[in-house]
């Protein structure tokens, strides 16, 4: 395996200096390029995932046509109920749904967690091929989503603005709940471990729904498992907690043994320097929706975001994924201004 010839986003987690933050984006590699929709007008969403050599071309896109510091392997955070034996539809423009949700012990009790290495096997088969392809050019990320964020779709079925069946299930069953939610943290730390034994240098979990629970919702239901998640899996590979919209955690999660936390725009960086100071490194947290504005202007962003968080345990991205209307240019835009930024 080569060498790695650009090192930052790994000098970055592990809190050594560098001559400038290093950049990706979430969603990077998706959506917004035009050679990934003329993928998509050919092959259906699940192809394109269970497919390893399109997982791959996709996950080198970004790299090529946008420059950035790191690749994150093309998947989906619902291929875990997949592998604990849910049904997860995908339908373009409608978002994910799941037939059969999980009410009760009975559903939680049926789910499997063992043998995630075969059945999620296209995974690691994608990041190996990645890794050759990318050929030391610059670290490659694997990922997961979070306990309580399968729970949501487990529970809820598809997207929801409110989450208040995956909710009303902490409540009214909160035994089953973390019946639930210990079964998934177990199948996420093997494969996790899987994508670390197949190439990904670094791992980030995807809390997405975090900021629909309360700060003490937070500490019962979600909080331990990322936890438990860090500890396995840190001593194998650098881990990156993102907990979206619960920056009420940044002061607790900083003692998490994680090498990073994503944080979204709801925080200036200034405040989340201010919790943690240089426990551990900061990533985050540009608005997607700005890099609608002129390049000119994101550059004047970047800058301010940059001088906020500071360039040491830094990480610059945005607060959550790019959305499909971003110009590829103003991808390019962003990512541009952390490479020439100067204090």
């Amino acid at each position: 395996m080569n060498a790695l010839q650009n090192d930052l986003l790994l000098k970055a987690l592990r809190q050594e200096p560098v001559s400038r933050p290093p950049v990706w984006m979430m969603r990077q590699a998706g959506r917004y390029l035009p050679d990934y929709i003329k993928l998509r007008n050919k092959y259906d969403f699940f192809t394109r995932v269970q497919t390893p050599e399109l997982a791959c071309e996709i996950t080198l896109q970004p790299v090529d046509q946008v420059g950035v510091d790191a690749a994150i392997i093309f998947s989906d955070i619902l291929v875990i109920p997949q592998a604990m034996g849910l049904e997860v539809l995908m339908e373009e423009g409608k978002g994910p749904s799941l037939p059969q949700v999980v009410r009760g012990k009975a559903e939680v009790e049926a789910l499997r967690t063992d043998g995630v290495e075969e059945s999620l096997a296209y995974v690691m088969n994608a990041l190996a091929l990645s890794k050759k392809e990318l050929n030391g050019r610059v670290p490659l990320i694997g990922f997961a989503g979070a306990p309580w964020t399968i729970l949501c779709y487990m529970v809820e079925g598809k997207g929801s603005k409110t989450w208040d069946k995956a909710k009303q299930f902490l409540y009214t069953q909160p035994e089953v709940a973390h019946q639930l939610l210990q079964k998934i943290t177990d199948i996420t730390i093997n494969y996790l471990k899987a994508q670390v034994v197949a190439g990904a240098d670094t791992v980030q979990v995807f809390d997405s729904w975090a900021g629909a629970l309360s700060p003490e919702d937070f500490s019962i239901f979600a909080q331990p498992y990322l936890l438990q998640i860090a500890k396995a899996i840190q001593p194998l590979a650098p881990v990156i907690l993102f907990p979206k919209g619960s920056w009420y955690a940044l002061d607790a999660l900083q003692h998490s043994g994680a090498s990073g936390i994503g944080i979204d725009w709801l925080l200036t960086p200034q405040l989340a320097r201010s919790i943690v100071g240089n426990n551990i490194t900061l990533q985050g947290n540009f608005d997607p929706a700005k890099l609608l504005a002129p390049p000119a202007q994101i550059k004047k962003w970047v800058k301010e975001m940059i001088d906020g968080f500071g360039t040491q345990a830094y990480i610059a991205n945005l607060g959550h994924g790019i959305t499909p209307n971003v110009p590829v240019d103003h991808a390019k835009a962003f990512v541009d201004a952390v490479k020439s930024y100067s204090a």
